[in-house]
């Protein structure tokens, strides 16, 4: 379950890190009110469950109460990635020095979480990830030991963040363990001209297992979201919708981002997040490709997937009846890798179906993906 950016800034502010002032509405004319009780000069946001919001003008400054109220009216009802906005948060500007971006996801496949840091956040994370994925830290993080100061002194000195965000990854470790999160990020979190620490966005995505401990946002709507985000979730997917592609499946969070980068980096754009954990049954692969193939975007299906409990013959065989119940209509590169992988790959050749492709390195499937995808 996603929350919007002002929910995750409530989580934030729970538990000490700070945020601007902001508040919330649905009505121009309030946006106009709000803004002169912050102080005037206002930052309006889109309130939508994807990224991308700046690029697409769902952010922009106001100058002024009125002004606020016109940007408000011009950002209401816009359609950001198939998200309609129905809500702008409006928050008080900051003067930034330096961005930053932080995150922890859940890797399942691993049984660990991931510290993603990098000291260059902002709008071109995406970019720098693809192109310059050194300047992107990943950390493992053992769950049982967490993120302790020493911990997060580690996470900072590795992606290169200033001491002060010591305390923010600490803190950010508590909204992910307390609120029964499996994603949390700040993008970005900035250094302004005054010293302080702030998180001027974030995203969260809480367990869905966990639903009856979190029923404060039982009630959020949910009429904007990402149609094929819903109907992953209906599925039990863990699906995030991009704007790109090539559509994604593999096992495991970590494997998985691996994957986006790569496939970034060969010129093409991840239509998606799929991650389908410890588990390639047919049913979960079936519905994992009914969701990607749904999306009139893709162009390619990239699988990429290294056996671990799960061998690669026992998801090999998941693919094959998958495509029984699937009507195959973009071409599909699967990459399989570990336990198994021979017996996987040979499962696959005797299947020969015509769009079924296989590439035994990650780069070189990330390659064949990109290419079939621009070639159409």
């Amino acid at each position: 379950m996603d929350l919007y950016e002002h929910q995750a800034r409530e989580l934030f502010e729970e538990h000490g890190i700070l945020v601007p002032k902001a508040e919330v509405t649905e009505s121009p004319r309030e946006a106009r009110e709000i803004a002169r009780r912050l102080g005037g000069r206002v930052v309006v946001k889109a309130q939508v469950k994807t990224g991308g919001r700046g690029k697409a003008g769902g952010v922009k400054l106001a100058a002024d109460p009125a002004a606020a109220e016109l940007t408000a009216r011009q950002i209401l009802g816009m359609d950001i990635k198939g998200h309609t906005v129905g809500k702008v948060m409006l928050a008080q500007p900051v003067d930034i020095e330096s961005e930053f971006y932080v995150s922890y996801v859940l890797d399942r496949a691993a049984g660990r979480f991931l510290a993603i840091a990098s000291a260059e956040g902002g709008m071109d994370i995406e970019e720098v990830a693809a192109n310059r994925p050194e300047a992107v830290a990943r950390i493992p993080v053992d769950p049982s030991e967490g993120v302790t100061t020493a911990k997060a002194a580690q996470i900072a000195q590795v992606a290169g963040l200033p001491d002060r965000t010591v305390d923010v990854l600490v803190r950010l470790w508590d909204v992910l363990t307390r609120e029964d999160a499996v994603l949390v990020e700040v993008n970005p979190l900035v250094r302004t001209s005054g010293g302080q620490i702030l998180a001027l966005d974030g995203k969260v995505t809480l367990d869905d297992n966990a639903r009856f401990r979190q029923e404060r946002w039982g009630t959020q709507e949910a009429a904007h979201d990402d149609a094929l985000e819903a109907a992953a979730a209906a599925k039990g997917l863990n699906y995030v919708k991009l704007d790109g592609e090539v559509g994604i499946i593999g096992n495991g969070a970590g494997l998985v981002m691996s994957t986006l980068d790569v496939v970034a980096g060969c010129g093409a754009r991840p239509a998606n997040f799929l991650d389908i954990g410890g588990g390639a049954s047919a049913q979960i692969m079936a519905d994992g490709l009914s969701v990607i193939l749904s999306d009139s975007a893709v162009k390619s299906v990239f699988v990429n997937v290294f056996g671990g409990i799960t061998a690669c013959d026992a998801v090999a065989d998941g693919i094959v009846q998958a495509l029984e119940s699937v009507r195959l209509t973009k071409p599909l590169v699967v990459r399989l890798d570990g336990n198994s992988a021979v017996e996987g790959r040979a499962i696959l050749d005797g299947r020969a179906h015509p769009l079924v492709e296989q590439a035994t390195t990650m780069d070189g499937a990330a390659r064949r993906a990109a290419e079939l995808a621009n070639a159409h």
